[in-house]
């Protein structure tokens, strides 16, 4: 990217110690993306009957590796990392404190995720990453994952000090949108990881010591997808950032509304959280209507969605018509397909059209009944998560490494990234198209390869399993080339001044809506939403547990 005329404020530089702190999260996640990687790839290829494990290994054991090393670790390191360069970048340099509980953070996550790996390795941990009973895994592993969660809310709480720090030396001022963005994803974080840190440490731990003989089932799912559907967020608040904030500085044009952003990032944290029992659609114990109210707050997220979709476009068109573009789609060819900078965070966006029609469907009663454990499932999470979220993430590296390390993307590494995002969107299209087909005819997730007894239903997987391969090899081939890329980013790249671009809005210069900066306002109305969507299933489920575990009533409900 051209340094002229972006202004000393977007030449300014990370100080050395904040850059040293990003770098650091950089790399664990890069080693987790190869450990995860390489899982993915021995398991697709077990699932399509091609390779047989050796050594013991087992298949639900590379399952999880690939879970807890992809979605939980490479993600949380890369999100804090980015995070706290972003509130660096916009709100100024770091105190002392601040850094010190970022590094604080960080190694109290590299702790956890040591624990949870070895327990994994030592098969002691076979549970895939969803903490589901009566799954057991060894007590470490719990505790380690504890510890990933505790130290990126400690993390959190050193970003979170930087914009308070920032609001109270600029009284009256509009915060900046990044670090507004980075604040709220980070108050969802915390509020929805409780869920998770409750049901760990006061039900799955003594159960794995052995201080209680069983668990309640239905509680602890509950307590698991209170997390994990926010989780989803978590990952996708960070690409949002890039989408609204970045990319319209890399193609040279402002954002379409700053006051639309924040109340797509608002909405994201209201409708968030108390959505999770969309994934419990068949489990029994929890009372229809209660179901209904959280697949129709599951559809208020469209709201949001729909509000990006519609900013990012206008973005786009606008910067073409100033480029004299003509006629409907005229302004596409004035976008800069030659950056990987701005295709891969595109094609991400392009990605979450058909992954967001897809979690319509997921939530949808009647529809979730057809999909619902089936591999389908897992097609729409690597549509979404795995294109829109994480080939915007490997865009964002591609300037963030060389922005920390004072090294610049040369050509010759821009035109490999454009290779490495075309052949992990080509590769994830053909395993998660795959994964979606077999879906509708039933094929199950989270399973081993099998032949099931010969059934004639079961014959037809067989060949799409063999897809899902294809596109997992390739997708593995991308990866390797995105380490390559990175490898030489932090040190071998030509040195010289990246940047971290961070567009202004049209509406700059306009009042804060109302009511969006207001944190009172934002944290009443989350904990009041979460209270309407879960006080009664929880209250049920405590009054009358599911057969086996303990409560306070006789299970009449089961």
């Amino acid at each position: 990217m051209s340094l002229r005329n972006l202004g000393p404020d977007q030449t300014r530089k990370l100080n050395r110690q904040d850059s040293k702190l990003v770098l650091a999260h950089m790399y664990f996640a890069m080693f987790n993306l190869l450990l995860g990687g390489v899982a993915a790839l021995l398991q697709v290829l077990v699932r399509s009957g091609t390779l047989e494990l050796p050594a013991g290994i087992g298949y639900y054991q590379l399952l999880t590796i690939h879970g807890v090393t992809l979605a939980l670790v490479f993600t949380t390191f890369f999100i804090m990392g980015f995070q706290i360069a972003a509130v660096s970048r916009v709100c100024g340099d770091l105190t002392s404190t601040q850094r010190l509980l970022s590094w604080i953070g960080f190694y109290t996550m590299i702790i956890g995720t040591v624990a949870a790996a070895i327990m994994i390795l030592l098969n002691e941990a076979t549970v895939l990453y969803t903490f589901y009973a009566p799954l057991k895994a060894h007590f470490i592993y719990y505790v380690g994952l504890a510890l990933v969660i505790v130290g990126s809310w400690i993390s959190a709480a050193g970003q979170i000090m930087r914009y308070v720090q920032w609001k109270r030396e600029n009284k009256g001022d509009k915060s900046p949108l990044l670090s507004y963005m980075v604040a709220i994803n980070n108050v969802m974080w915390m509020v929805c990881s409780l869920g998770v840190a409750i049901e760990v440490l006061f039900m799955l731990i003594p159960w794995s010591i052995g201080w209680v003989e069983r668990v309640d089932v239905s509680l602890s799912r509950t307590l698991f997808w209170y997390f994990g559907h926010a989780l989803v967020y978590f990952w996708l608040l960070p690409a949002y950032m890039v989408w609204y904030v970045v990319v319209p500085k890399i193609i040279g044009t402002k954002g379409f509304s700053d006051n639309l952003a924040r109340m797509s990032f608002m909405l994201f944290l209201f409708f968030s959280i108390p959505v999770g029992i969309h994934h419990q659609l068949v489990d029994p114990g929890i009372d229809a209507f209660w179901k209904y109210i959280q697949v129709v707050l599951t559809f208020m997220v469209v709201i949001p969605s729909l509000m990006t979709a519609f900013s990012l476009f206008a973005t786009f068109e606008i910067f073409g018509r100033e480029k004299g573009a003509k006629g409907l789609f005229g302004w596409l060819k004035h976008l800069p397909w030659n950056d990987s900078r701005f295709i891969l965070p595109f094609i991400g966006m392009l990605a979450f059209i058909p992954g967001g029609a897809g979690g319509l469907v997921n939530a949808s009663n009647q529809m979730n009944q057809v999909i619902h454990n089936t591999i389908w499932v897992t097609g729409h999470f690597h549509l979404t998560i795995s294109t829109a979220v994480v080939l915007t993430y490997f865009g964002a590296m591609y300037w963030l490494i060389p922005y920390c390390s004072g090294r610049i993307l040369s050509k010759r590494l821009n035109k490999l990234a454009l290779i490495q995002g075309y052949t992990w969107a080509v590769g994830m299209s053909i395993m998660s198209g795959a994964m979606h087909f077999i879906g509708l005819f039933g094929a199950p997730r989270r399973s081993d390869y099998s032949e099931y007894g010969g059934a004639e239903q079961a014959k037809e997987w067989i060949a799409y399993q063999a897809v899902q391969a294809v596109g997992g090899t390739l997708l593995f081939l991308s990866i390797l080339l995105v380490l390559y890329i990175c490898i030489h980013l932090a040190f071998f790249a030509p040195k010289g001044q990246e940047v971290f671009p961070v567009s202004e809005a049209f509406d700059r210069d306009e009042k804060v809506y109302p009511l969006v900066e207001n944190w009172k306002f934002l944290i009443v109305v989350t904990i009041a939403l979460i209270l309407i969507a879960y006080t009664v299933p929880v209250s049920q489920m405590l009054l009358d547990p599911a057969p086996g575990a303990k409560g306070f009533g006789k299970g009449q409900v089961w």
